[in-house]
């Protein structure tokens, strides 16, 4: 029995043995990978179908945003509402999303339930039929939507910054106005909806308390469907890389306002390139976390802002290097300052060993954190298997946060934290 007198012994973070739970991979009669993560104790579980169907396979803007959406809207045999009464009866959640590579469709539900909803989300997916009356009402919510996000900086900021570092053809970088949403013909979606998600390319999730025979129950549902693995999706794509030639950008969104909205960003490589990892790291000592310098600058000193963070953009094929922030209009180009004395000082100055092994405290124990449950993990090798890695880079990672020294920090400072490689974005 332990003595509650005595405190149990503190451990550091960096000293934990972070283990990845293993990930279970079998291939369906078409090809079509399923992960699986057999964790939890609750009788609940989540299933993921990844589809190659994000913007950058659309043959005009905002098609793979709708089709995504309307495919919970109707089949063959069921009306919208009669979809969202099925799942909703089972307790169960079905969502969907749309990024620049990949879409996605999300089901939350008990285990002892799986067998009457996987055979809809197949029906949803084999027999969709997006009828006009469900695209004319997505149109008019999605043209709402934005007209009020247009009044906010910071909606207008983050899609620009984006537009400007990769340019707007480029997936990255486009972004969708009202016309585009006017413009959408059902024929169009239709066409989407066959091609890539049909026909297309796909890999399936899944994580939680496994019910016995939900493999065969997949096969049934999905093995028999003319879907192909994701393994070869995209090779095919042209990303036309325009950027702005002007770095510098001051946009006036509301003459009125008294909010400004910062973005500075440069472009970056991708997760396999070698300075990806010992950037993440510099990334938080510089602003990546509450402890980060941005921010005991930014918001604990000067008192410009509640919160300012920089990123490393989450794409496959190019990444980015970006610091966001909202500011009072009047402190904007002070904040601006602020950001680039800071990326000055970590070229110039050595990090000390108290703030480097702050640092990887807290990415280890976030890492810590991101393990304890099943959908967790699974985010995890997700997104190893959307980016063609494997359980190797992760935990080259953990090795990377507990080895990178100062100098090796403060060279990639000098290699990437240059003020004329950014863009620079303030939106009033």
């Amino acid at each position: 029995m332990p003595n509650r007198i005595v405190p149990p012994p503190i451990k550091s973070p960096v000293d934990f043995d972070v283990k990845l739970p293993p990930c279970r991979v079998v291939t369906l009669a078409n090809g079509v990978a399923v992960h699986l993560i057999e964790m939890g104790t609750e009788d609940t579980m989540m299933i993921n179908w990844v589809f190659y169907a994000g913007n950058c396979y659309e043959p005009q803007k905002a098609v793979a945003a709708a089709v995504n959406q309307l495919l919970k809207n109707g089949t063959s045999a069921r009306s919208a509402y009669e979809l969202n009464e099925h799942f909703e009866f089972y307790g169960s959640y079905l969502s969907r999303h749309c990024y620049n590579e990949t879409a996605e469709v999300v089901l939350h539900c008990l285990n002892k339930h799986v067998g009457e909803l996987v055979p809809v989300v197949a029906e949803i997916i084999a027999d969709s039929v997006f009828p006009q009356t469900e695209l004319d009402i997505y149109v008019r919510n999605a043209r709402q939507r934005l007209e009020v996000n247009l009044q906010k900086c910071e909606f207008v900021a983050s899609r620009l910054i984006d537009a400007y570092l990769f340019g707007e053809e480029h997936p990255y970088g486009k972004y969708t106005d009202l016309q585009d949403y006017t413009a959408l013909r059902r024929d169009q979606l239709t066409a989407f909806y066959d091609q890539y998600y049909r026909n297309g390319n796909c890999v399936i999730f899944v994580a939680g308390k496994l019910p016995e025979g939900l493999v065969e129950l997949l096969e049934k549902e999905f093995g028999s469907l003319p879907l192909r693995p994701h393994r070869d999706a995209g090779k095919d794509i042209i990303y036309k890389f325009e950027p702005a030639q002007q770095k510098k950008k001051l946009v006036i969104n509301d003459a009125q306002g008294v909010q400004a909205a910062v973005r500075i960003a440069r472009h970056f490589p991708n997760r396999h390139h070698p300075d990806f990892q010992k950037a993440m790291v510099l990334n938080n000592i510089y602003g990546g976390f509450f402890g980060s310098r941005l921010m005991g600058n930014i918001r604990e000193d000067k008192g410009y802002t509640y919160g300012v963070y920089s990123y490393l953009l989450n794409h496959v094929h190019q990444s980015g290097w970006m610091v966001s922030t909202e500011a009072g209009r009047d402190v904007s180009a002070a904040t601006v300052s602020e950001i680039y004395a800071e990326m000055e000082v970590l070229r110039s100055e050595r990090i000390d060993e108290e703030e480097l092994d702050m640092t990887r405290n807290f990415m280890i124990g976030t890492i810590v954190g991101d393990l304890d449950g099943p959908f967790q993990v699974l985010a995890r090798w997700k997104n190893l298997v959307l980016n063609g890695l494997d359980e190797q880079y992760f935990y080259k990672a953990i090795t990377t946060i507990k080895t990178v020294s100062a100098e090796e920090l403060q060279e990639l400072s000098k290699k990437y934290l240059v003020p004329e490689e950014f863009y620079e974005l303030v939106v009033i």
